[in-house]
């Protein structure tokens, strides 16, 4: 057991929030009891992943997507309510890291997610360095983009939208967690052969037919599951704390 705020000082010293221009604050969003005993981790603060917390008696939820983002119109009504309502009731405390969390070089989505697909990354593109360049850790690359397409579904156990199947061989790959579509062009011009990341708008598929680049969007949920577990097994790990994460699967 520790106090909230050796977890929090913990947290910020490894993710290093001050260092991002984020959509939100990072940290903690909701007060709720001072002592840390269990951490539940997840990546969205949804109201399913909220009473999963509580149903696992933990008193602190650790994710990448919370409750607070810049436009919203600060009413406490509806869904928010609702959210805040459980949390405020069983006194648990909501930490929240969004692109911190994206970035950390060991712990991160984007550094987990390439330890998943089995790619090692080589240097940094877009805004704020968050975009990874890189190449697959074993062997020559993937034969066409199909083959990287079809190595992705079967690791994160979903589809892939393909964009330009490629029938080149694919060495250089650029990849991004969860809504990174805006990264695509960076990606092009860093010399990618391949850019996978969780969503896709309606610009990339032309850019990706144009520029001759396999444009792969696997899911924004599938590719951001991976930061919030390794984080708080770290930090669980350094203070002797229990630890779970919770999957409430998304097709998004």
């Amino acid at each position: 057991m520790i106090h909230r705020n050796e977890l929090l000082g913990a947290l910020d010293a490894l993710l290093e929030p001050a260092q991002f221009r984020d959509y939100g604050p990072n940290g903690l969003q909701v007060e709720g009891g001072a002592q840390v005993r269990k951490i539940v981790c997840g990546v969205t603060a949804s109201r399913a992943l909220i009473e999963a917390a509580i149903e696992a008696r933990a008193d602190t939820l650790l994710v990448h997507h919370g409750l607070f983002w810049r436009g919203q119109s600060g009413c406490v009504t509806g869904w928010m309510k609702q959210r805040l309502a459980l949390l405020l009731a069983h006194d648990i405390n909501l930490l929240a890291y969004h692109l911190p969390m994206d970035a950390h070089p060991e712990l991160g989505n984007n550094a987990q997610l390439a330890r998943k697909l089995g790619l090692v990354g080589q240097a940094s593109f877009g805004e704020q360095n968050l975009g990874w360049l890189g190449e697959r850790a074993n062997g020559p690359g993937f034969e066409s983009a199909q083959a990287l397409a079809d190595h992705v579904a079967y690791i994160l156990n979903r589809p892939v939208a393909l964009i330009n199947k490629a029938q080149i061989t694919i060495k250089k790959i650029a990849w991004c967690s969860g809504g990174a579509q805006s990264y695509f062009e960076a990606a092009i011009a860093a010399g990618a052969d391949a850019f996978i990341t969780g969503e896709l708008s309606e610009p990339q598929t032309h850019l990706a037919r144009e520029c001759g680049v396999a444009y792969l969007a696997c899911g924004h949920h599938a590719t951001e599951r991976y930061g919030a577990p390794a984080v708080a097994a770290h930090v669980a790990n350094q203070f002797g704390l229990e630890h779970v994460f919770i999957d409430i699967d998304n097709p998004a």
